[in-house]
């Protein structure tokens, strides 16, 4: 009886693959993308230039109707998306670099301790704890409960909740740990000696940080400001709970058209602005801290 050996593969087989192996390992995230992703924004495009309604059908018509409503007839939740957006990040900023910064240089063995504390919040529903929100800015909540009773520094008539304040604060301390956290990444990074030769040469503490710390982390500031300033752009939840009609944002108009009036095409279309005015803020941005950094 004749014994089979078996033949292993040539050189140029095991080559082949070598080369196939990374494409076959990006197929499922492609998959992803394109299903998730490439097909719902190719139907929403498709949507914004229909015409119709819910109980006709929507016919692809290429009208641009939509597109200038949506560039018209919004103006100030468009106002308020960018303005409270940006205000958002700009106080997650404030408050976030600090927090990172100690983390990655003073945190030492409570590292650990002092991340898990920035994530926490991650633990809790979204919603939950937005509606927390609606509890500690509440006129007769635990701040102001306190300011006008207690200490008799605030008119009993003052309110905060319903207001701006009240959606900026809920944006900041929702979106908080998607800017520590890359800022922490990037100031981790840091080499220490990059720091004690600053400061051999006679550089200021100050001077370190402007001019060796603070350029290194312009990465993890990119990264934290995108992170932040893109969700708490299109966010419709917290100026839904804590804010009034006068502080819609342009993602409670979308969510209106597409579940309460069922205007789809118009939804589409400002979905689509949107996301249009995000990337050209982001490309804006990009260009202004400057590629080389955050990219060396």
């Amino acid at each position: 009886m004749t014994a089979v050996v078996a033949t292993p593969p040539r050189p140029s087989v095991l080559r082949r693959i070598a080369r196939l192996a990374p494409y076959i390992l990006l197929t499922p995230g492609l998959l992803w993308l394109l299903y998730f992703f490439i097909w719902p924004l190719a139907q929403m495009t498709l949507m914004s230039v229909s015409s119709g309604t819910l109980d006709t059908g929507f016919h692809v018509t290429g009208t641009l109707k939509s597109f200038s409503d949506a560039l018209t007839k919004f103006g100030t939740q468009w106002g308020n998306s960018l303005l409270y957006g940006g205000t958002s990040t700009v106080l997650d900023f404030l408050i976030g670099f600090p927090v990172a910064y100690t983390i990655a240089f003073k945190g030492g063995r409570y590292k650990n301790l002092l991340l898990f504390m920035v994530i926490a919040p991650f633990f809790t529903s979204f919603l939950i704890r937005t509606i927390s929100w609606q509890i500690l800015l509440g006129d007769e909540g635990p701040i102001l409960a306190f300011l006008k009773h207690t200490l008799g520094i605030v008119p009993v008539d003052f309110s905060i909740l319903y207001s701006p304040v009240a959606v900026i604060s809920g944006l900041t301390y929702n979106f908080l740990p998607f800017m520590i956290l890359p800022m922490y990444v990037a100031l981790e990074k840091i080499d220490f000696r990059l720091l004690e030769a600053a400061g051999d040469l006679y550089g200021s503490s100050w001077q370190t940080f402007r001019r060796v710390t603070f350029p290194l982390a312009l990465p993890g500031v990119f990264a934290g400001s995108i992170l932040t300033f893109i969700p708490a752009m299109g966010d419709y939840v917290n100026a839904e709970l804590l804010g009034s009609p006068k502080t819609r944002m342009i993602g409670n108009v979308i969510q209106g058209r597409f579940l309460q009036s069922t205007d789809y095409p118009s939804a589409s279309a400002l979905s689509l602005l949107l996301m249009l005015g995000i990337l050209i803020a982001v490309g804006i941005y990009a260009r202004a801290l400057g590629t080389e950094e955050l990219t060396g």
